[in-house]
């Protein structure tokens, strides 16, 4: 779905994506901070809280105090209750497991401003990649569209989130308005599915989807992979979700159909906004429900602003 009129150049910014492009965003994550946890209620919106770890320590035991050990760890309730000096031990927190879900349906081939849907997915998951990447952790993704989807199993090098990317590229340039391929919702599930086999326990899991068809079988797939990982959502959205404007139109196109859809049509307007605002409204409302993060990605503004902002460094308003 693209505007009338717009050109879909494969060298077009916003229309498509490339490796060297993908790949330059590792000096951009440098300076991001971690994602947050929950982000603000009202959409869109970001949190505080950091979501993606840091390297740290890990609690591991308390024994009695020696000769040489640091009196900063001391523990002093368990001193105070043995009569007898005890200290807390911690050792160096391991690295874990990442695994990306990038969505690169026909239905992410959308956009009324600055880029695709599938662009927005793909840059989003680039500075993901590359962040964790930076924070030691083992990257690894699973990239989808309509058709079938590919997987790299999480390593921490960057020949391997290379790899991912060049497997994001790849997907994301089979993308044509005109295809004959049908748009499948369920191939989301069937993505979900795959995550929770190669996640296994203890890993994080970021999902990119604009969660078109997104059914209660999603949210099962969803509820379980939170049960034994960490999993955030983040949800693209094109402006065009929360804002129309009053005039112009948009063709629709899916293989040989196209729609042509005129927005001086008041009803038509309202019409399609109450649709889509319902959508991302019951998205979003996974936060409530079952804890899961869920963070707006808007494909109407650059991404490098916007993850700034959603990668921990306090709520801030998405444009539209």
């Amino acid at each position: 779905m693209t505007p009338e009129g717009r050109r879909a150049k494969d060298d077009e910014t916003g229309i498509y994506v490339d490796l060297p492009g993908l790949v330059a965003l590792r000096h951009a994550a440098a300076g991001i901070a971690d994602m947050p946890s929950r982000p603000g209620r009202n959409f869109p919106g970001g949190g505080r809280a950091s979501r993606l770890r840091g390297r740290g320590l890990d609690f591991e035991e308390i024994r009695h105090y020696q000769p040489g050990d640091d009196v900063r760890s001391i523990d002093w309730n368990v001193t105070a209750r043995t009569g007898r000096p005890h200290v807390r031990i911690f050792s160096e927190e391991r690295d874990r497991p990442a695994l990306i879900v990038v969505d690169q349906r026909i239905a992410m081939f959308y956009g009324t401003r600055l880029m695709m849907k599938s662009v927005a997915a793909s840059e989003f998951a680039a500075l993901a990649a590359w962040r964790l990447l930076a924070s030691g952790d083992r990257v690894g993704g699973i990239v989808f569209d309509d058709t079938g989807m590919e997987d790299i199993r999480p390593h921490r090098s960057e020949a391997s989130v290379i790899r991912f990317l060049s497997r994001i590229v790849k997907r994301n340039r089979m993308l044509r308005a005109d295809t004959d391929v049908v748009s499948d919702p369920a191939m989301l599930d069937r993505a979900l599915a795959r995550a929770a086999r190669l996640a296994g326990h203890d890993s994080l899991v970021i999902v990119v989807s604009d969660f078109d068809g997104a059914s209660d079988a999603t949210r099962e797939a969803l509820t379980q992979l939170t049960r034994r990982n960490e999993v955030i959502c983040a949800l693209v959205h094109d402006p065009s979700a929360l804002r129309i404007p009053e005039r112009g139109r948009l063709v629709a196109a899916e293989g040989k159909r196209r729609l042509t859809l005129d927005f001086a049509d008041a009803r038509l307007r309202q019409a399609v906004l109450q649709f889509s605002g319902a959508r991302l409204q019951r998205i979003l409302s996974w936060q409530e429900e079952f804890g899961l993060p869920v963070l707006p990605v808007s494909a109407g503004e650059p991404m490098l602003e916007q993850a700034a902002r959603l990668f921990a460094r306090g709520p801030g308003k998405a444009r539209s």
